[in-house]
């Protein structure tokens, strides 16, 4: 019986009325890249870990990291009020939609949110429960290295996305850093750092890799985990969203702070920027006003300036994996990867 089921059974032992929480976990768990999961995975490889071996350890450690992202995710849709998710209504729209069904008191939106904070302790519940037994089944000195990475993951990203819709917030406030350097903070913390770097360094380290050659993989998976961040930030504006599943401009109407914002502000004139600053973070953008914002963004170098940042990062993370001491199939997983994440449409 595979981990999902074995805690259906326990929801629905406790109540009927909890199958909201089995459907809702598995519909986002259904969609998504996998991304983490395969560094994780390319980590254990590239330190010794054998593909014949695919014990329960590595396949539990790699599930974890993927609820973990469930969790946050559904998290981030509540303080990002976003109302879809993978091409389906966000957990907290669709818990919002099951009380307006059924007619209950109260206000459906409060449900709605309450109950998807909830489902994302549970997934996070449930990813270290998964972590924990994957690592139980290693020897003590590569498990305590995989727990440190993973707790160390889980510190970054939180407070990344603390400093995240604190910039929403605060960018106006007097700052010892650049618009520039706090939206490069916010990247490498809230998803550089946890979508590549932590991800290569939690299985590396789980396969009981040398020091070196974890710190290596991590010199690989930041620049590269920027680039992943930078396409997302593209696609954030200017993707298309049949492809993305979010609506076009998702990014302009919820006021993120990104790099694109950045640099844009950083090239316009002070009347061209206060007309930015007044229509970022409305949430009522139509299709033209999200179409000036994309142009304006262009016109300043912003999108420009993006791609050859990925461009760059790419380029850097391939030349620190030459670096590095591993076998041609890892060597040839991660390059394909490299390119996956960062030459998308989605």
């Amino acid at each position: 019986m595979g981990f999902l089921e074995s805690r259906s059974l326990i929801l629905r032992q406790i109540a009927p009325e909890l199958a909201p929480f089995e459907t809702f976990s598995r519909d986002l768990l259904s969609g998504g890249k996998r991304f983490r999961a395969l560094f994780c995975y390319w980590g254990w490889r590239a330190a010794g870990g054998l593909s014949a071996d695919l014990s329960p350890a590595i396949v539990d450690l790699c599930t974890g990291l993927e609820l973990f992202h469930a969790a946050a995710l559904v998290h981030d849709d509540i303080i990002d009020r976003s109302d879809t998710r993978r091409g389906m209504p966000a957990a907290h729209r669709r818990f919002e939609s099951l009380h307006l069904d059924e007619s209950w008191e109260g206000e459906a939106s409060g449900f709605g949110e309450g109950a998807a904070i909830l489902l994302g302790d549970l997934l996070l519940a449930w990813s270290d429960e998964l972590v924990s037994g994957a690592l139980a089944l290693l020897p003590d000195t590569h498990a305590r290295a995989a727990r440190q990475a993973f707790d160390l993951m889980r510190t970054e990203v939180t407070l990344g996305q603390y400093l995240d819709i604190m910039e929403e917030r605060a960018w106006r406030a007097p700052s010892e850093l650049s618009p520039v350097r706090r939206a490069e903070r916010v990247m490498v913390y809230k998803s550089a750092k946890y979508s590549v770097e932590a991800p290569l360094a939690i299985g590396a380290s789980a396969a009981g890799g040398r020091s070196s050659l974890v710190e290596g993989l991590r010199d690989v998976g930041l620049p590269l985990g920027i680039a992943f961040q930078l396409r997302d930030d593209v696609l954030g504006v200017f993707g298309d969203a049949e492809v993305t599943g979010k609506p076009s401009g998702d990014d302009l109407r919820e006021g993120k702070r990104t790099l694109l914002v950045a640099y844009t502000r950083s090239r316009l004139s002070e009347s061209a920027k206060r007309l930015v600053d007044e229509l970022l973070g409305d949430p009522d953008l139509d299709e033209s006003q999200v179409r000036m914002l994309q142009q304006t963004m262009r016109e300043a170098g912003a999108l420009d300036e993006a791609e050859r940042l990925i461009e760059g990062n790419v380029a850097l993370a391939l030349e620190n994996l030459d670096d590095l001491a591993l076998d041609d199939e890892s060597r040839e997983a991660l390059v394909g990867l490299a390119r996956r994440i960062t030459d998308r449409a989605a």
